[in-house]
């Protein structure tokens, strides 16, 4: 079993900043990507940033305030989220692609439970 394991989300006025984690635990051989996702009330969800093999991408709404990290030793990702607007408001999810021992050793991809992020004055 893997799980994901958020946390850091909490209420923060426009032009704060956050630093979300999440922690994968359980039976892991690898872990091949790491990102975060997020979903606003009303809308789908949306992919946000990612890293893999070294590698960093970010969706346009959040390039240059958001940065992604990952420390591989603890099998975990942050995002650091700062000058943040009252759009960023949502559920973050973390999501990782997660090849578990075998054999079979296969790939799977994983969700946190999410955690609440809010801007607002």
């Amino acid at each position: 079993q893997v799980q994901l394991v958020e946390s850091g989300g909490g209420l923060v006025q426009p032009g704060g900043s956050l630093k979300l984690s999440c922690a994968a635990s359980g039976s892991i051989f690898s872990i091949n990507a790491m990102g975060w996702y997020r979903q606003a009330p009303g809308k789908e969800r949306e992919w946000v940033a990612i890293t893999s093999n070294g590698s960093t991408h970010y969706t346009d709404s959040v390039k240059g305030r958001f940065t992604i990290s990952r420390d591989n030793a603890k099998n975990t990702v942050y995002l650091q989220m700062n000058s943040l607007k009252p759009e960023d408001t949502a559920v973050y999810y973390c999501h990782a692609v997660i090849v578990v021992p075998g054999p079979p050793r296969y790939a799977s991809a994983y969700w946190g439970q999410g955690t609440q992020v809010t801007v607002s004055s």
